[in-house]
Order: structure tokens, then C-alpha cells, then sequence
């Protein structure tokens, strides 16, 4: 990400925090362990159950036998959200831990570095939930990140390409955009503008936004000079709630669209819904398919709450992915290795598999035999470009007094219609 956001409160928070407490325990089943490296924020709450989801699809593989004959072992270490301290997790967990697979991070900006810095030097393979900047197509393109990377989120692309397309609904003439300046929001603010501009709508400004700025005023203020129809916001709550106080307090509009990262109850309820009534949300959605609802059931099941927060059925198949193509790939496999087994995880001929214990059990028979599979999961029948890159439908959504709700489903076809509109 790309994205903050809420965990959701009650009966999730005990699941999620049972969850956390059990990521060192291993099951009995086997006298061999493999080690797999996370870097995810759970420093945060919106983190926090992207990574219970991951450790819940290892306890899944563990249960239907492991990888490779061996129970997982999933070694977590935070990223707190910093590119530094995601690079120094990373670098612990390749080096001291030894392990040839990380699943994250969830940041753009974080996921980056380790990219550079240690997964392509160390021959790591990485598996993000939800990394969208479209600087990793661009780095796959040029050979840089040498096949090691796939993300089970939708590029900034999409949320973009549906920004956009609100707009146009909406009839808004002119639209300024505030972003966060990191490598998220600047990619998704050149995304957006390119797209508004391609349906003739006017960009008045484009503003960055630093973090732990004692005042957005100026960036505010500049944003304000073209009096723009509405605003665009790819921010995360902490700066997004201040920066969106002050536009509300200097006579900017209420005609607000964001990005994913704002679906957030603290944006909400630091802004003040009285001021959110024309606000409309964006964000990927997985599809209506029997899997992601069978994904739905088993994550209610194990958290007595519904999936409503960020990146859980992305993390959730990342993982799930991951381990299958790592047990493809056998024992003391390298990452460029388990990388190279994605394809016959997720090949649309191969046997098709549910995202569950028995799914992974029967994945990994077909698979020590030379078969291929077809993973469906949590966001539906996963298919992989030559970049490692996902599409997926699309939704808008509106603030509630108790959260968000679903405002419109966009199909992928018709998310890739659009996206060629404007291409």
C-alpha cells in the first residue's frame, strides 16, 4: 500500500489478538519445520489482523500436513510502517533466520527497499497482500527485480482509474488532489491526474503532503486557489483528517473522493460525518465468487467477525500462494525457486483447489506428483501477469455512523474497460 485502516473493534479484537499470541507455536503433526519471514505492521491496528490472516492460512497449511512434509513456521517482525525499520526486519529475517520467502510488506514505500536492498541481492522471494504502486511493474519490466515479486493487490491503477470515474459520474468539472509524498501517493496522484485530464476534467493542483506536519494549511491553501468542484484525497488518516480539517475550515467543497487508505473510522470520526455526506470512497474488491464467499465463512468462523477490514483476503491468499508454491518447489528451495512454482499454483488448467485445509492438502498431492493446480481463493481464481501484478474488480463506498458501506460493485471487465478509456 497502500493503505491504513481500521481493525474492526469487538469480537475481532480478541480473535485477532488470540491469533498474534499463537505465531510461534507450531504444530505437532511433524518433526521438521520450514521457516517463512513476515514484515507487516502490527505496530498498528489496521495491521494487526492483515497479519492474523496470514498466520491463520499457516495454521491451515499445518493442519493439512505442511509444506514439504514440514510444519511452517511463520517468523513475524513489524515494519511500523517506516522503510528503515522494514529493511532492518527484512534483513534479520534473511540473514540470523535464514528464510528464502517473505510475505509483505503492506507499504509501497516499505516494500521497496526490502525489494532492493535485500530480497533481489539475497535471492528472496517476496509475496505482498498489498503493495500497489506501479513502480514494481516498471522495476519487473526492466529485469530489476529479477521474477521475485507478486502481489495479490490490484495496482494503483485501478483505485485510480475508479477515482476517476466517480468524478465523471458525479459531473465534476475540476478536481485538486492531496497526496501523501511517499512513493504511494505519488504514484496514485500521477495516476489519477493522468486519467481526469484523459476525460477532459481539469486538474487544479497537485499537493504533497509530508508526515507529523505541526500544520497542513499551506498545502491546503494552494490546493484551494483553482476552487475546484471536488478533491481528491490519497492520504492516511493521521494526515488526511488534519489536512481535510483545515480545507472544511478555509471553505473547500465537501465533494470528496478517496483512496482506500481513508476508509478508516478514524478519518471518520476526526473529520465529523456531518462534513463527510458527500464523500465517495474507492477501493478493489474481490469478486462475487463461490471462493471468496467460502473465504468469508472461514474467517467468521475463526473470528467471530466479518472480513470488513483492509487487505485481509489479499493477505490470506498471498499466503496461501506462497506456501503452495514453496512446497512445489521441495526442500531448501531458493526463492527465485519457489517464485518460478507460482505458475503451477495458479495455472487456469490445473486441478482446481478450495483456499482451505482440504484444498491445501489435495493442492500438495497433485503438486509432489508433477500436477498443476488452480488456487481459488479469497479474492477468487488468482492470476498472475509477467510483471506478478493482480487486476480485480472494484467498489465505491460511503461513510455510515458505524462504518462504510458498499455504495456500487464495478466488475473487472468493466474496471478494464474504463482503465483502456483512459489509457
Amino acid at each position: 500500500m497502500t493503505f491504513n485502516k481500521p481493525i474492526q473493534k469487538g469480537a475481532i479484537t480478541a480473535g485477532v489478538l488470540l491469533c498474534l499470541s499463537s505465531f510461534a507455536t507450531a504444530s505437532a503433526a511433524a518433526d521438521c519445520s520450514v521457516k517463512v519471514g513476515a514484515v507487516l505492521p502490527t505496530s498498528v491496528d489496521w495491521g494487526r489482523p492483515i497479519a492474523a490472516v496470514a498466520q491463520y492460512a499457516v495454521d491451515l497449511a499445518n493442519e493439512a500436513g505442511g509444506v514439504t512434509g514440514c510444519d511452517v513456521e511463520l517468523i513475524l517482525r513489524d515494519s511500523q510502517v517506516d522503510p528503515k525499520i522494514g529493511v532492518d526486519a527484512a534483513k534479520a529475517l534473511v540473514d540470523l533466520d535464514g528464510v528464502p520467502l517473505l510475505l509483505g510488506a503492506v507499504s509501497s514505500g516499505v516494500s521497496m527497499p526490502i525489494l532492493t536492498s535485500v530480497a533481489v541481492p539475497s535471492d528472496v522471494m517476496m509475496m505482498s497482500c498489498c503493495s500497489s504502486s506501479t513502480a514494481f511493474t516498471e522495476l519487473a519490466k526492466e529485469g530489476k527485480s529479477k521474477g521475485l515479486f507478486y502481489r495479490t493487490f490490484a495496482t494503483s491503477g485501478v483505485q485510480a482509474a475508479v477515482g476517476a470515474m466517480v468524478a465523471r459520474d458525479k459531473g465534476y468539472k475540476s478536481v485538486a488532489i492531496l497526496y501523501k509524498n511517499d512513493d504511494w501517493g505519488q504514484d496514485i496522484s500521477n495516476l489519477i491526474a493522468g486519467d481526469l485530464e484523459a476525460l477532459g476534467i481539469t486538474v487544479t493542483a497537485s499537493v504533497a503532503l509530508n508526515d507529523a506536519q505541526p500544520s497542513y494549511r499551506a498545502e491546503v491553501t494552494q490546493a484551494l486557489k483553482g476552487k475546484p468542484d471536488a478533491l481528491y484525497l490519497a492520504l492516511y488518516p493521521t494526515e488526511g483528517s488534519a489536512a481535510v480539517r483545515e480545507w472544511i475550515s478555509l471553505g473547500g467543497t465537501q465533494n470528496m473522493i478517496l483512496a482506500n487508505s481513508l476508509k478508516s473510522d478514524e478519518f471518520r470520526d476526526n473529520v465529523g460525518m456531518q462534513y463527510l455526506g458527500n464523500t465517495t470512497g474507492t477501493d478493489t474488491a474481490s469478486p462475487r465468487t463461490e471462493s471468496a464467499s467460502a473465504f468469508v465463512d472461514l474467517y467468521k468462523a475463526k473470528f467471530d467477525s466479518e472480513p470488513n477490514g483492509p487487505g485481509l483476503s489479499n493477505s490470506f491468499d498471498a499466503t496461501m500462494i506462497a506456501l503452495l508454491a514453496m512446497h512445489a518447489a521441495g526442500k531448501d528451495a531458493s526463492g527465485s525457486q519457489i517464485a518460478a512454482q507460482v505458475a503451477v499454483v495458479t495455472d487456469p488448467e490445473g486441478t482446481p483447489v478450495s483456499a482451505d485445509a482440504a484444498g491445501f492438502a489435495k493442492a500438495t498431492e497433485i503438486l509432489s506428483g508433477g500436477g498443476t493446480v488452480m488456487y481459488q481463493g479469497a479474492t477468487g481464481n488468482v492470476r498472475f501477469d509477467g510483471s506478478g501484478n493482480v487486476s480485480a474488480p472494484a467498489v465505491t463506498w460511503t461513510f455510515t455512523e458505524s462504518g462504510t458501506q458498499e455504495a456500487s460493485y464495478i466488475t473487472l471487465e468493466e474496471v478494464d474497460e474504463f482503465m483502456a478509456l483512459v489509457d
